[in-house]
């Protein structure tokens, strides 16, 4: 009984606009404290490092939306998976734009030898460019153009996404000796995958 009113509420016409804002609220606290000097003695790498961090809360989200969705079932989460996923290549683009211009002054070619010389960045960018097709195809017109099955296989890239996440995260840390919050996400994502590898096998056996 609990299960259907929870799917009922989650079918109302407030939930996405009220999820929209609430995804929104830490760019708007970002944009908020660096206009009012409030991101403290170093406001670049706060901006770059949280813009960062929402990318890899806003994946863990998305990941999770399956999981909950068949063991609790709610089905009525799958119809918050397409802004979730959005607001993933939202904030990495953030993170992104935020290195590019803070870090390194929107200098194309020091960006690309920085690409280059720096595996973290390597690795993170490569994510950013994998992302990059399920955003642009994260429509009923995409998905009706490439064919359901097609789309399904595209949009397996989220998981190589998250591993790659992890590994930027971890080489990022790696120069600080400092992996508490990187074994946090590691956790999380792996749990997250490591259900869908379970759920795969024992569809298989049957």
């Amino acid at each position: 009984m609990e299960t259907a009113r929870f799917n009922r509420w989650l079918l109302a016409r407030t939930v996405k606009p009220l999820l929209f804002l609430l995804c929104l609220l830490p760019a708007f606290w970002l944009v908020y404290g660096a206009a009012t000097d409030q991101l403290g003695a170093n406001p670049a790498e706060v901006l770059i490092r949280s813009t960062g961090d929402w990318t890899l809360r806003m994946l863990c989200a998305v990941l999770a939306v399956t999981p909950l969705r068949v063991l609790l079932k709610l089905s009525a989460l799958a119809r918050l998976r397409r802004m979730l996923g959005l607001y993933v290549y939202f904030y990495v683009v953030l993170h992104l734009l935020c290195y590019a211009w803070l870090d390194m002054g929107l200098d194309p070619s020091d960006i690309a030898r920085d690409i280059a010389k720096r595996p973290f960045i390597l690795v993170g960018f490569t994510a950013f460019v994998l992302l990059t097709p399920l955003a642009a195809t994260s429509w009923n017109r995409a998905i009706r153009a490439l064919g359901a099955a097609r789309w399904q296989l595209l949009h397996k890239l989220v998981y190589a996404v998250a591993v790659l996440a992890v590994l930027h995260f971890f080489w990022m840390r790696a120069g600080k000796n400092n992996f508490a919050e990187v074994q946090v996400y590691a956790g999380i994502f792996g749990a997250l995958l490591g259900w869908r590898l379970l759920r795969y096998v024992r569809n298989r056996r049957i």
